[in-house]
């Protein structure tokens, strides 16, 4: 029999312990492997998840930042016609930088591509959209009018009106900040409206709080400005029209006729002749101008060249005009179709559909010498803008031709706008303003302060005469409604009606009544807003509809002035690249 001792048992007991110790010391040194592993891999993933969020915020940077530079460009097709337009941005921990192109065109509409790239660590974050330029259907440099060389009253939208036109207004920046569109009674704002200025002022009082049940369709604060009011913006993009514009229809025309306040001017009459758009020219004609004598007479001003928008100088209204008797003959004087002007314009080898051009170094007059150019008159059939360095007259109704020189029928919607698929188009654009002339001021007796028809010049009417057995007749008159159907770019001011009364001055020739009707199917930018009318006084009463056509441009010499770009549907598209594992 095998006898244990004490110290034999006390032995197997601290081999026991040994074992138990050296096994929980390796559970213990796993378990803090594992522990480290772990803390290692969420630090990892923390490293990571930082970094690919700062390289997705950097590129979003850069992609607004690209957006922001492509509304600080006075004329952006003539930048990217030149190269890219891109820059690069730096972060505490990322850098990103962005690329802008022309990529196609829309129709008129040009599409831009932005590719904005973030990079932080090992990833890059890369955004790339295509977008385009908002557009507007009424935009205000200022919802005022200039009333003397450095005054200004605000326009009020008055009760019952309604405006079927998006609205955008630039911010006046005026103290104290008061609301910038002034209400009377509750007008209807049927369409969107935007404005620069944001809601609250800068107290923190809610400046539309009463006045919100009036826009129907909402009302969006702190815009991007409308860059109608920037002298440098108008100039680059009219510079641009002009050096694409067929040299046969780049005219630089001649006051010579000896007449006081004399203007030059280019005559257009727009009309439809055997299933073809035409229009009739005639170059060097002159303007017989006339200006009240002080400013609190009249309501005609313009803005001042180089004065930033902030003075205003009253200018020659249209009285008539005259051209040279023999002016078929001595060549001032042609028609051809409207085809003729078409032109496209290449932007860094894209080339833009064609379209109509016809450019005036000086003044413009539209409207048909009646009855001259037979019953479809004053109308537009074809796409065709016409940009004048000074004013442009509108002499008559204008409106598109509800054909197309195939013979396509494209029937008016009940509303009366044009079918959504008719392809006819104007584009009105004028450095100084664009305005409805008052008829009867060639009749008035103190503006013949010399022979209407000097020696060797013709008198040109306008309009209608009041007599329509004496179609020369000096005494004339526009149509009840008058329509215009038309884009209305206005850089030196606004659109209106010429010679409207104030005080005991002025005061247009009507048709009938104290106030006939304008209605406008097109849609407007001006860089302040003109006279339409006093009510129930003088004048036109507004009736706007926003031609929702207008959205794809006016072909092809596009000259929006929005400062909001937006992207396409579908255009927007963002992809991650991981380069290697950290």
């Amino acid at each position: 029999m095998k006898i244990h001792t004490q110290e034999t048992q006390s032995a197997r007991q601290n081999g026991s312990a040994l074992i138990l110790a050296v096994m929980l010391l390796l559970m213990l040194s796993i378990f803090s492997l594992g522990v480290l592993k772990s803390a290692e891999g969420a630090h990892v993933q923390a490293v990571r998840h930082k970094r690919e969020s700062a390289a997705r915020a950097a590129a979003q940077a850069a992609y607004e930042k690209a957006v922001f530079a492509m509304s600080q460009e006075p004329d952006l097709l003539s930048t990217l016609a030149a190269g890219p337009l891109s820059a690069a941005l730096n972060f505490p921990d990322s850098q990103s930088s962005y690329t802008v192109n022309l990529a196609a065109f829309m129709q008129a509409k040009p599409v831009y591509r932005i590719t904005a790239v973030g990079q932080s660590g090992t990833f890059d974050q890369t955004i790339q959209t295509y977008v385009i330029q908002a557009v507007n259907g009424w935009a205000m440099g200022r919802c005022q009018i200039p009333t003397g060389a450095t005054s200004l009253t605000d326009v009020n939208f008055v009760n019952g009106e309604k405006i079927n036109m998006p609205i955008e207004i630039n911010k006046l920046n005026d103290s104290p900040d008061l609301r910038d569109i002034k209400i009377t009674g509750n007008p209807s704002f049927l369409q969107p409206v935007n404005v620069s200025e944001s809601r609250r002022s800068s107290v923190g009082v809610d400046k539309y709080r009463d006045v919100m049940s009036t826009f129907k369709a909402g009302i969006f604060f702190d815009q991007p400005q409308i860059r109608v009011v920037e002298e440098e913006v108008i100039n680059a993009k009219i510079n641009r029209f002009k050096n694409n514009t067929n040299t046969r229809f780049s005219f630089t025309p001649v006051a010579a006729a000896p007449l006081p306040n004399r203007l030059p001017a280019v005559h257009l009459e727009f009309f439809v002749q055997n299933g073809r758009g035409k229009v009739r020219i005639t170059n060097h004609c002159t303007i017989r101008g006339f200006k009240q004598a002080y400013d609190n007479r009249t309501y005609d001003f313009k803005i001042k060249p180089g004065s930033g928008g902030d003075q205003f100088e009253r200018y020659l209204i249209y009285a008539y005009h005259v051209r040279s008797s023999n002016a078929d003959d001595n060549g001032d004087r042609f028609i051809v179709p409207l085809e003729e002007t078409y032109v496209s314009q290449d932007f860094g080898g894209l080339v833009s559909i064609a379209g109509g051009q016809i450019f005036v170094d000086g003044n413009v007059i539209l409207g048909c010498r009646w009855p001259d150019m037979g019953p479809l008159a004053d109308m537009v059939q074809g796409q065709i803008t016409v940009a004048a360095t000074g004013n442009i007259w509108v002499g008559n109704s204008i409106t598109v031709s509800d054909y197309d020189d195939l013979g396509n029928h494209y029937p008016r919607k009940a509303d009366g706008l044009p079918s959504d698929l008719n392809p006819n188009i104007l584009g009105l654009v004028a450095k100084g303003v664009i305005k409805v002339v008052d008829p009867g001021m060639s009749a008035y007796s103190y503006v013949d302060g010399s022979p209407i028809e000097p020696p060797g010049y013709e008198y040109v009417p306008i309009g209608l005469p009041d007599n329509p057995f004496w179609p020369n007749s000096k005494n004339r008159n526009l149509p009840d409604p008058i329509i215009v159907e038309a884009s209305l770019t206005i850089g030196g001011g606004g659109w209106g009606a010429e010679n409207v009364k104030r005080s005991y001055y002025g005061g247009r020739k009507e048709n009938g009544g104290v106030q006939d009707t304008l209605i406008l199917r097109g849609n407007i930018t001006e860089s302040i807003r003109g006279v339409v009318g006093i009510t129930n006084q003088d004048g036109y009463l507004k009736e706007y509809h926003w031609d929702p056509r207008l959205q794809t441009g006016i072909l092809p010499g596009n000259i929006w002035l929005k400062g909001k770009f937006v992207p396409v549907p579908g255009g927007w598209n963002e992809r991650q690249i991981v380069q290697n594992q950290e």
